[in-house]
């Protein structure tokens, strides 16, 4: 790791993105890049260490060279794909999933009914012991309703989908996604790492990160220095979340601004809740 990545919020690890990362988890990354999907989806494998079986979790976008890549992945460590999982809906984590689950002859376990194939979902509680590996799912609703991570404990990790980025910070998804949520939900993950001893974040997109405490309590960070900056725009004559985002994000690449709007939609509903801001016919719901 470089100095500069240690210094990073989360300490990011260098290097290729694709391959091992933990003695149980190994990414396969999807073609997708883009500035919403940073270098592309992490499409992740996870096997008990001496076991043929595997999960897959997030197949990604809809791509059967992706696709198979990590059908071949697994078989050239001598794995089979036994399950699939994804950690929520949003089309670059689950378009390909109906199409993986054709080729691998696997069932796709998800929070929301509408993604799932065949009988069984996922909830808070529910552990994943295939192979002999222990998986527990986390629900983490707040970048979407449906946002669920993954706690390996074997490896003190945690498969954070989009809740927690290797780079950067993640959007909440308005109105699907609720700021109260995604705060619940960062706490939780703050427990992991005081409680439970993880140390590690695999993300949906972007580098792992080998200091899972310090990513999570800099988004926690970040919220309440984006929040507090949104109620001083509001007060400061901003009425528009698209006025709000001009104002907020400035200094933002403005291909990120229509993603910046939805957080700042969630963020001032979250304002109102709780009676920072006035209620005012100016700001759309």
């Amino acid at each position: 790791m470089s100095d500069a990545a240690a210094a990073l919020p989360g300490r990011p690890r260098g290097g290729v993105l694709s391959g091992p990362a933990t003695a149980r988890a190994v990414n396969v990354l999807a073609p997708n890049p883009s500035p919403m999907t940073l270098d592309g989806t992490n499409t992740w494998i996870v096997s008990e260490p001496g076991s043929d079986l595997a999960v897959v979790i997030d197949p990604g976008p809809l791509d059967d060279v992706h696709l198979k890549a990590v059908i071949s992945t697994a078989a050239k460590a001598g794995k089979r794909i036994a399950l699939t999982l994804l950690t929520h809906g949003h089309p670059d984590h689950a378009d390909g999933a109906a199409r993986f689950a054709a080729l691998t002859r696997t069932e796709v376990r998800a929070l929301d009914p509408a993604l799932r194939l065949g009988d069984e979902g996922l909830a808070a509680g529910d552990v994943i012991t295939t192979g002999g590996m222990e998986m527990r799912v986390v629900p983490t609703p707040g970048h979407t309703s449906d946002s669920l991570c993954f706690h390996l404990p074997a490896d003190r990790a945690v498969l954070t989908g989009d809740t927690v980025l290797g780079r950067g910070t993640t959007l909440v998804a308005h109105p699907d996604g609720r700021l109260g949520d995604y705060l619940d939900s960062l706490r939780r993950l703050r427990s992991l790492t005081v409680d439970d001893g993880v140390d590690t974040v695999l993300p949906g997109h972007g580098p792992v990160l080998d200091d899972a405490q310090g990513a999570v309590e800099f988004y926690l960070a970040h919220r309440a220095n984006r929040l507090a900056q949104i109620e001083t725009a509001v007060e400061n004559g901003h009425r528009t979340p698209a006025e709000v985002v001009a104002h907020v994000y400035a200094g933002v690449d403005r291909s990120l601004w229509p993603a910046a709007e939805l957080s700042v939609r969630a963020q001032l509903d979250y304002l109102r809740e709780h009676g920072l801001i006035p209620e005012q016919p100016g700001i759309p719901d």
